[in-house]
């Protein structure tokens, strides 16, 4: 959604209508690292690029001092790669907030789904199936099977995975679920931050046949056969996992404010000579919990999904 406010007073990020830019009047905020046009990443965008045009817009601000400039907030490897091929303007979004720390911050680096989505838009555009596998360096066959990832799976299940790095391998264990059950797959993924196919097929053993789109297809055979008394096991542990998940989820932001406020308390207390040498000698079991405390660096614990 693009626009400044709607009719119940909600703010928008971006304004109504983009606007062309001359990139020589573009302000990067960012300092381009020695190396990167010789890396991989930007020798794909190049190509993206001059194959099939910019997809996604650049976000700019405009500079308040300066009519006519605009601070670069994101896409600024897409504007070298603009400037390498000799082109002079962009289209870009005019961001409403111009808080680059913030913004950047909160964008999404492409998720599977928003390449999909992408892929999609270049080919209504006209661009060929061979020249978008040439610029993302793929086979055409894998550009195919892309447009296709989304099939079978429910709009509201979509939209909720939008911006996750759900890999194409847990749609696929998506797609064997009814409808409802998709939504009920992926709120427990969301809850755990786990978007890989192994737990996608956990969620699917203990599916009741009834949500299952082909109940044969759940079925296996020898070793790997999951007995009744297994499902059940899991059924019991998901419905259960589901709870503790949703009962967080109520106290999360508040609980995180307070562990935030007593952390900033206890460093400032640590940073008092007298109260680290009372707390040494008299209270030594304190002083190594209040430490480590102190030493926290990220309140939420990193995850990396892996298909």
């Amino acid at each position: 959604m693009i626009g400044d406010k709607t009719g119940h007073g909600v703010r928008f990020g971006f304004e109504r209508e983009s606007v062309i830019v001359p990139i020589a009047q573009l302000l990067p905020l960012k300092i381009m690292r020695p190396g990167t046009k010789e890396s991989g990443k930007y020798a794909q965008i190049l190509t993206s690029v001059r194959a099939v045009g910019l997809v996604e817009a650049p976000v700019v601000a405009p500079d308040r001092k300066h009519r006519g400039r605009y601070f670069l907030l994101d896409g600024h490897l897409r504007i070298e790669a603009l400037k390498d091929l000799g082109i002079s303007e962009v289209e870009c979004l005019i961001a409403t907030d111009d808080e680059t720390y913030t913004y950047n911050k909160r964008i999404n680096r492409l998720p599977p789904i928003q390449e999909h989505r992408m892929i999609l838009r270049a080919i209504d555009r006209g661009v060929s199936e061979k020249r978008i596998a040439e610029a993302l360096g793929l086979d055409a066959q894998t550009i195919r099977k892309r447009t296709r990832m989304l099939d079978g799976i429910w709009p509201d299940a979509t939209e909720a995975l939008k911006d996750t790095p759900c890999p194409a391998a847990t749609l696929d264990v998506l797609r064997c679920m009814a409808p409802m059950r998709q939504l009920e797959a992926v709120e427990l993924m969301r809850g755990q931050n786990n978007y890989t196919a192994t737990f996608a097929k956990a969620i699917l053993a203990a599916t009741p046949e009834a949500q299952l789109v082909d109940p044969r297809k759940k079925k296996l055979r020898g070793e790997r056969a999951v007995t009744a008394e297994q499902i059940a096991r899991l059924e019991r542990e998901l419905a259960s996992l589901q709870s503790q998940v949703k009962s967080v989820e109520e106290t999360y932001g508040i609980d995180n404010l307070h562990l935030t406020v007593a952390k900033g308390y206890i460093r400032k207390l640590l940073g008092n000579a007298q109260v680290v040498r009372w707390l040494s000698r008299h209270r030594q079991e304190y002083l190594t919990e209040f430490q480590s405390v102190a030493e926290i660096e990220s309140l939420v614990p990193v995850t990396t999904a892996a298909e």
